[in-house]
């Protein structure tokens, strides 16, 4: 038919579903060890990670690299600062935005989780795959963000 898109074939869905389960799989694992061990969240081990490599971000700036939508967080920021793990202040140039950075305590909890985070990676994602495997996955999913960011 003019102007229909194709529908993806059953294999192609059977792919798709073993991807996104897979997917929502490991990082469910991933994450439940990382707050085990840590008593971090994925949430907060993204923001922390972003603060570490950028000292110090406006909170709209944050969003957008973790990919999250500003309010959600916002609400994150908040109990994460409730916590002692980040602070924010008004920012000089958008009265709208503030600034977040990493408190002492927040880069102590962050440093004393990595590694038990890069291990569970390495136990979960790694071990599991050939060598590769890891570039076929790498290039699949530089392919997919390449599409989603088009």
């Amino acid at each position: 038919m003019p102007g229909t898109r194709r529908l993806p074939t059953r294999d192609q869905l059977a792919a798709w579903r073993a991807f996104i389960e897979t997917t929502e799989l490991l990082r469910s694992r991933i994450g439940g060890r990382l707050h085990d061990e840590t008593g971090l969240s994925p949430g907060d081990y993204s923001v922390m990670l972003a603060l570490s490599e950028q000292p110090e971000m406006r909170s709209s700036d944050l969003a957008a690299h973790i990919g999250w939508e500003r309010s959600r967080l916002s609400h994150h920021l908040g109990r994460m600062e409730r916590r002692g793990l980040i602070s924010r202040e008004d920012c000089a140039t958008d009265n709208r935005g503030s600034q977040v950075r990493l408190t002492p305590r927040g880069r102590e909890a962050f440093e004393a989780a990595t590694v038990p985070h890069l291990r569970a990676i390495r136990e979960l994602f790694v071990d599991a795959l050939t060598p590769e495997q890891i570039g076929a996955a790498a290039e699949i999913a530089g392919a997919l963000r390449t599409r989603l960011k088009a």
